[in-house]
């Protein structure tokens, strides 16, 4: 087991008008790669990302926690919501992870939560997309209803029992996804997954997830 990983890098990714700042983490021997999607109000130091990739990493799993907005869109507001925006940006920073020469060759996931979540679906359903599987938490996915047809890569969809809207969206999304997929309903747990030990558990199922369907 990885308690931290062995490589840590605060990293930029030319993949807008200006740089995006990241910090990619990889343990010994990783045998994936996990892409984060943040929801809006959020970003690569969020400490619920954090509890999440620490798992990743006790998993085996590089992580690359990411910025998708630059700090003057972010503070905008409106950029949040522009799921084809934040899913391109997705997919040229999988593009750039693709071509490191360090971890290029290992198979890639996205964790998404929120609106970064639906980002996370959209880069999925993409023709030339570099993903191979998908976990999404608390995720928005109404926002890209019509292209979850297309999502063919397996895709796990984590909500809290607590959070009874965003459940009702993620059953209609199960329903409409094209390849293997499945819902997960974490006890106790509203949309932000802060009640004690909800965060843990959904970060768990997630690494079972990337275990089973990303792993090398």
């Amino acid at each position: 087991m990885h308690e931290v990983p062995a490589r840590r890098e605060s990293v930029e990714l030319p993949v807008a008008d200006h740089p995006l700042p990241g910090i990619l983490a990889v343990p010994t021997e990783p045998r994936g790669v996990v892409l984060f999607a943040h929801g809006s109000g959020s970003g690569r130091a969020s400490a619920r990302n954090g509890v999440v990739a620490q798992v990743l990493w006790q998993s085996g799993f590089a992580t690359l926690l990411l910025d998708l907005l630059s700090d003057t869109e972010a503070a905008a507001g409106t950029f949040a919501f522009d799921i084809p925006l934040l899913a391109h940006r997705l997919c040229a920073a999988a593009a750039w992870l693709a071509n490191r020469p360090d971890i290029g060759a290992l198979p890639t996931g996205f964790a998404g939560s929120s609106t970064g979540a639906a980002a996370a679906l959209l880069a999925a359903a993409s023709p030339n997309r570099r993903v191979h599987a998908v976990v999404s938490r608390a995720g928005r996915l109404d926002l890209v209803d019509p292209w979850l047809p297309r999502v063919t890569v397996p895709t796990l969809l984590l909500v809290g029992d607590a959070d009874p809207d965003v459940l009702r969206l993620n059953r209609v999304a199960l329903s409409r996804l094209a390849g293997p997929r499945r819902l997960e309903i974490v006890p106790r747990a509203t949309h932000l997954f802060e009640e004690p030990g909800t965060l843990e558990s959904a970060a768990g199922l997630a690494a079972s997830w990337f275990s089973e369907h990303l792993a090398g």
